[in-house]
């Protein structure tokens, strides 16, 4: 059964976490902060659920306690950083902070990592960009992961790839992260560890049958997760498949042709690219076009029996806002699986809201 927990005391409990493991306060907190937006935003695969990997990284030095990105390209309005596997969410979080200086008279940034610990969830890095009035699309992949398989072929070639964009909107944003497979990861480890089956038949076995059973992702051979679009239509994500892998490998410099790369584990590529609205013409202008775009989906007609068309980030918002004022609610094996490292480090555990 879920739980909720007050929104600053899991927070102060995750930096109190990362602290423990050697990081530093301030990257502590933002690591903790970045986590803990995927679950209030409805991300619960890529939330705190991803805490206990990220102590154990950081204590066996798979991800740095210390140092800086390393600047390869700068301009003023793009950026190419190594780095050099320090924490994803905080280098990542740096590089948001350093697009919005730029985005605000550049009009347009673009920037690439390469070698980042691995980020976690992409729209946990949208609300501030939206609250800042920037638009953004996220993307990532991993040099090192094979998991997803190329339409018509039954080996497993990419990572998932997820994809963010966010928009700032009168009321909410239009915000969505989704992968570029048919199901995320994340989701086939939780089916598999709660010994149920998958929604859909959405892997491949390592002989080509299409399967819904979570264990053959990890046979020996393994099999495949199938781009977005499935057996029939999956050319369409795998087609988005490479457009990402180019956005946050190529253009960085650094992924699969590299022999590095095959040791980097769970590094993550990263392509981010942000909008000034303002810099296109004027605020008001930009905010009626977009809510024009979001009525057309918030007022469709849809049968009586049906939920509401939503507009993408309508829920998640609504989710954010809710569970801010209410209280954060954890998956069940979230807090079962941070237990033990509060335990070996002395952090008290939170009580439930």
């Amino acid at each position: 059964m879920s739980q909720r927990y007050d929104f600053s005391d899991l927070l102060e409990f995750g930096s109190a976490l990362f602290e423990a493991a050697g990081l530093a306060h301030d990257r502590a907190s933002t690591m903790a902060s970045v986590f803990l937006e995927a679950d209030l935003l409805g991300f619960s695969t890529h939330g705190m659920n991803r805490i206990p990997h990220n102590l154990g990284w950081l204590l066996d030095g798979t991800s740095q306690l210390e140092g800086e990105p390393e600047v390869l390209v700068e301009t003023s309005n793009l950026f190419n950083w190594d780095a050099n596997f320090l924490p994803g969410p905080w280098v990542v979080s740096q590089a948001i902070e350093k697009c919005m200086d730029k985005v605000a008279s550049a009009g347009i940034v673009s920037a690439t990592i390469r070698r980042s610990q691995h980020i976690a969830c992409l729209g946990a890095y949208c609300p501030v960009i939206a609250e800042a009035g920037y638009l953004a699309l996220i993307t990532c992949s991993s040099p090192n992961e094979n998991s997803v398989c190329a339409y018509g072929g039954i080996e497993p070639l990419f990572s998932a790839n997820p994809l963010a964009f966010v928009a700032p909107a009168a009321d909410y944003p239009v915000l969505f992260d989704i992968s570029m497979c048919i199901t995320a990861g994340g989701y086939v480890t939780r089916a598999l560890r709660e010994g149920t089956t998958l929604p859909g038949n959405f892997l491949k076995d390592s002989d080509g049958n299409i399967t819904d059973d979570p264990a053959a992702l990890f046979a020996t051979p393994p099999g495949s997760i199938l781009p977005i679009g499935g057996e029939s239509h999956g050319y369409k994500g795998y087609a988005l498949t490479i457009m990402t892998e180019i956005l946050s490998m190529a253009l960085g410099g650094y992924g699969r042709a590299n022999d590095s790369a095959k040791s980097d584990g769970e590094a993550n590529s990263v392509f981010i690219q942000m909008f000034n609205p303002a810099a296109f013409g004027a605020e008001q202008d930009y905010l009626q076009q977009i809510q024009a775009i979001k009525g057309l989906s918030e007022n469709s007609r849809h049968r009586p029996e049906d939920e509401a068309v939503r507009v993408p980030g309508q829920r998640a918002w609504k989710s954010r806002a809710d569970q801010m004022e209410n209280g954060v609610e954890l998956y069940p094996n979230i807090m079962q699986d941070l237990k033990p490292w509060a335990e070996r480090f002395g952090v008290d555990i939170p009580v439930g809201a």
